[in-house]
């Protein structure tokens, strides 16, 4: 005799199942190939006819980049996706957002030869750019765990604006004498961007 749990288990289980395998653009077939199962296996599982094994579940999660409590509960707060479409989902966003900085960017460009087309200094909006899309694409790192990124990001940071200060006393001053020094900043900024990482990476190896 089934319980009502069981019955109420293997629904959401079904509806899981449905659609990651949806979201994976698999049909039943090809998940049942995967599983070496049958596809009326699957559709059965699908319809909250039957809960599949232990091992099934974990090779589900597996397949579809969940975890295995993902698989077996109901989610009502939040739709949870694939590994595969997560990222692909925060790809797009960063990209947008990069995007977005350089729009601005152009508008500012197109505004100023518009309203000031003497102005010598229009590029300007482009260099600052790129600091801004490097402060962006930090923000995304650091909310989604991004090591690499973070690392990546905060170097290109780091020498973006210094080229930016340089550029900007260059074009307002026809250049200055030693200018160049300025650059020196970046060396032991770099060096402590690199010392914290390698150190946060040590603490969390000692935990």
């Amino acid at each position: 005799m089934v319980s009502m749990e069981e019955e109420i288990l293997a629904e959401v289980i079904g509806k899981n199942i449905t659609r990651l395998r949806k979201l994976a653009n698999m049909t039943q077939l090809e998940l049942a190939e995967k599983l070496n199962y049958s596809d009326k296996s699957i559709s059965k599982w699908e319809q909250g006819n039957g809960i599949p094994d232990v091992r099934i579940l974990i090779q589900l999660a597996e397949l579809f980049g969940v975890t295995l409590d993902d698989l077996v509960h109901e989610h009502v707060d939040k739709e949870v996706l694939p590994k595969s479409a997560k990222r692909k989902s925060r790809f797009i966003t960063v990209l947008c957002s990069v995007g977005i900085c350089w729009l601005v960017a152009v508008f500012c460009f197109v505004c100023l030869g518009v309203f000031g087309p003497e102005l010598d200094f229009m590029w300007l909006a482009f260099l600052f750019a790129v600091p801004v899309s490097a402060i962006v694409v930090l923000v995304f790192s650091c909310i989604w765990h991004w090591k690499w990124i973070r690392i990546i990001s905060i170097s290109v940071l780091i020498w973006t604006t210094i080229a930016c200060v340089y550029l900007v006393i260059f074009a307002f001053t026809g250049g200055m004498q030693n200018l160049w020094y300025l650059f020196l900043i970046g060396i032991p900024l770099q060096l402590l961007t690199l010392i914290y990482f390698v150190w946060r990476r040590g603490v969390h190896f000692k935990r």
